[in-house]
């Protein structure tokens, strides 16, 4: 009996690896879009450098900001004195409302959480009439470094009384409407005793605070710019350690716990560093509403994810990019009029909060 041969098998072609891990794709496109941002945001630094009611070149910005001279020397003065410090007020502002905001709403587990809605503005509007319509300060008209101080921390104290209040409330209330409705409430008690510190004020003081409440970016000078640019990049520094706590609070202060977190410590970080960020902001450029409540979410649909270590840059850098964009929108360039921040703002924000409520289920 014979055996008939075996056909030969066909080479088996060259093996290729090829990388389709969804994880590093997912990630890949997370730098990508974060580096999107970091250019949106330098670019509309520059543009907020040459729009105003004085269109300067592009060239002659640029030209300012690496140590020249502009072709007139006007434009060296505004750049200088006021449009720089103004976009430099707008960028920290931004990324300080937005990164309060985002922890927050993960403290609290709540889409709807901020410093303006949860009464932390009000407290710290509390703290700086406290200072300039009670205490006669005078801060706002520039009395140096030290009422600088005085007025950042009176802001950074009356936020963090707010926001204490709230939090002990949050440790026997568990309805979180309860919780914003409790909020609402401490902020209306913060407005009435400002309204009966402002009667009994002197009408310069009440001048001053009135120009100040429509909220601007514009009123930080470069004397107190090392105190407000201080005390918020130590704050933003500062929540880089609760990134960790954040993402373990996601799921529930019962697993946090299992997991080693100290609630206590936790509590205390968080409720330190977003009083100083809302209270610093608050004090220098205004009770600014919106941002904390919309920057948050904008860069959750955007990077579709709630993990902090991408979540907490990304707001930052969306919180920058909106607020200069109501800065810019405010100034109306091209004109004499200046529109009052807080309705900007109001006007960005407002869809962001209508479409949160539409998408929630309960």
């Amino acid at each position: 009996m014979t055996t008939l041969p075996l056909p030969a098998r066909p080479a088996a072609p060259p093996i290729t690896r090829v990388d389709v891990s969804p994880v590093r794709v997912h990630m890949r496109l997370r730098i990508g879009l974060l580096l999107v941002l970091c250019a949106t945001v330098a670019a509309l630094f520059i543009v907020s450098l040459v729009l105003g009611s004085v269109q300067i070149p592009t060239a002659d910005v640029i030209r300012v900001l690496l140590g020249g001279e502009a072709s007139k020397p006007a434009w060296t003065d505004i750049i200088l004195k006021f449009r720089l410090p103004k976009a430099l007020t707008g960028l920290l502002s931004g990324a300080a409302l937005s990164a309060s905001g985002l922890m927050m709403q993960t403290f609290f587990r709540n889409p709807l959480a901020d410093p303006f809605v949860l009464g932390v503005s009000s407290g710290a509007s509390l703290g700086v009439a406290l200072v300039v319509l009670g205490a006669g300060a005078g801060v706002l008209t520039g009395l140096g470094l030290r009422g600088d101080a005085m007025l950042a921390f009176s802001a950074a104290g009356g936020a963090g009384l707010s926001l204490g209040l709230v939090l002990l409330l949050a440790q026997r209330i568990r309805s979180q409407g309860t919780l914003l409705v409790m909020g609402l409430m401490f902020g209306y008690f913060a407005s009435a005793v400002v309204t009966i510190l402002m009667h009994f004020a002197v009408k310069e003081r009440l001048q001053v605070f009135m120009t100040w409440s429509f909220g601007t970016f514009g009123g930080v000078t470069w004397g107190q710019m090392p105190v407000f640019a201080g005390v918020l990049l130590v704050a933003l520094l500062l929540s880089i350690p609760l990134v960790k706590p954040l993402n373990l609070l996601l799921l529930g202060d019962t697993y946090a716990e299992s997991m080693g977190l100290n609630l206590r410590y936790a509590r205390f970080g968080v409720l330190g560093v977003t009083a100083l960020l809302a209270g610093t902001v608050t004090a220098f450029c205004g009770p600014v509403g919106f941002l904390g409540i919309a920057a948050p979410h904008i860069t959750r649909m955007m990077l579709r994810r709630t993990d902090h270590r991408n979540l907490l840059p990304g707001a930052m850098l969306m919180g920058a990019l909106l607020a200069m964009t109501a800065a810019l929108i405010a100034d109306l360039p091209g004109s004499n009029l200046v529109l009052p921040l807080n309705a900007v703002t109001a006007l960005m924000g407002a869809p962001v909060v209508v479409m949160i409520l539409l998408r929630q289920k309960s």
